[in-house]
């Protein structure tokens, strides 16, 4: 597919151009320099079903030294070998800067196709200031305003018109949509790279590394397609300080609820905390499919009798979400990582299976033989289920009492029998009573 890089130092308006490109607001825009640590990945359609692809990068600063940088530059080379066309973001209302010219010579040593956009170009003096930038000797030159969409018809047609002869089918509706998530340093970023086999993500020991949801589309030989988004680690609200961090964590669990299934990281050495239970419960509210994997599990390799006795235990902590499956796993070790995209296919179409409403029908009149519900001196009758619904499963059952009258216990009676007897032992599974007229 054909790919379209966006590179330039902290806070041009990368990102606002990105979301002015993909026509989506996917990028986290805010004032503080060096807001998007990871990259970014979107789709422009320019034809029915076909399209190219974008990519936003972190900030670049030439003359930091310290290990993030270094590692960031790391990633922003392998990208940038792999770009079929440049968009090399300037600042209009700040000028030529001694940064822009070092990037500038950077980008050339790729010998790639440069477009230099000249972005904040909002007025006359802005407009007078973007002149300056003629001097790094780029042939085609944008000028525009990603905030205020002025001037972007043309850099798009530009685009389309670099991209006609190379564009792709752009990623199928019918994908499974993953999302990864966990507090700092658990490994999310670590997992990705081992699942699609080099360091896309930003891997380092620094909690708190990956402030964006970062989209990865997967695309495997046996046809399946995957798209892992590592979301920010998120950590308690109350030691949150930075108005950025907010947003990335709302953008977490904003992305929760968009997802077809979670894969959620605990790591071996601290086990289930406080904050994971949160986490979890937020799963468990939006009725998603997950699966629980338990990163670094190489420490209990030479002791497997403590790591039965951590399972046992975890499945006791886990009993508000007794559907989820566990897998420990390595992602630095590779150890269990092959099993992970097989089991979210397997868990994938039990969230999305309908089951025959035969079956439905003789689990009703299993209950019906088996069980009396007696509430408040009234005997609770059921008529008849139907499947209304998919991710989640969704049952309606008709009953003979206002479904406010009926006990929570029984509503979980019902539902784990649902689960049990239909082949939803693993996913969420919602049940709705609903009074017979």
């Amino acid at each position: 597919m054909f790919q379209v890089v966006i590179v330039g130092r902290p806070n041009v308006g990368k990102s606002t151009l990105f979301n002015t490109l993909i026509g989506e607001k996917k990028a986290i825009v805010e004032k503080t320099p060096g807001v998007t640590k990871d990259f970014l990945v979107g789709y422009v359609e320019v034809e029915p079903g076909k399209g190219y692809k974008v990519i936003d990068t972190g900030g670049i600063d030439l003359s930091r030294r310290d290990t993030l940088s270094h590692l960031l530059l790391e990633i922003v080379n392998k990208t940038l070998v792999q770009a079929d066309l440049i968009l090399f973001v300037v600042d209009a209302k700040e000028g030529l800067t001694v940064m822009d010219e070092e990037i500038a010579k950077y980008i050339r040593k790729f010998d790639k196709k440069v477009l230099l956009v000249v972005n904040k170009v909002e007025g006359k003096e802005d407009r007078k200031r973007a002149e300056e930038f003629y001097a790094l000797g780029f042939k085609e030159i944008f000028f525009i305003s990603a905030k205020e969409k002025q001037n972007i018809y043309d850099l798009k047609e530009a685009l389309s018109d670099y991209a006609s002869s190379s564009l792709s089918p752009l990623p199928k509706e019918g994908l499974i949509k993953i999302c990864v998530l966990g507090r700092p340093n658990v490994g999310k970023s670590t997992l990705i790279n081992r699942l699609i086999g080099y360091e896309r993500m930003l891997v380092s020991e620094i909690p708190g590394t990956t402030r964006d949801c970062v989209d990865v589309l997967l695309e495997r030989e046996d046809g399946s397609a995957f798209l892992l988004i590592d979301t920010p680690g998120i950590r308690r609200r109350a030691s949150i300080k930075e108005r950025v961090e907010k947003f990335s964590v709302s953008k977490a669990l904003e992305t929760l609820k968009k997802v077809d299934l979670v894969l959620f990281l605990i790591t071996a050495e601290e086990g289930l905390t406080h904050q994971d239970k949160t986490l979890l419960r937020q799963i468990e509210k939006n009725a998603k499919a997950a699966i629980l994997l338990i990163n670094k599990w190489d420490i209990f390799e030479k002791n497997p009798t403590k790591g039965k006795v951590f399972l046992e235990l975890l499945r006791t902590q886990l009993k508000f979400i007794s559907w989820i499956t566990l897998l420990p796993m390595s992602a630095k070790e590779g150890y269990n990582v092959d099993k992970i995209l097989p089991l979210a296919e397997e868990i994938y179409r039990s969230y999305t299976q309908r089951v025959p409403t035969s079956a439905v029908n003789r689990l009703i009149e299993e209950l019906k033989s088996k069980y009396t519900f007696n509430i408040k001196g009234k005997r609770l009758k059921i008529y008849y289920a139907t499947q209304v619904e998919i991710a989640p499963p969704t049952f309606v059952i008709f009953i003979n009492l206002n479904p406010e009258e009926v006990p929570k216990h029984i509503v979980k009676f019902l539902s784990r029998k649902f689960q049990e007897t239909l082949g939803f032992e693993r996913v969420p599974l919602k049940l709705i009573l609903r009074l017979r007229h």
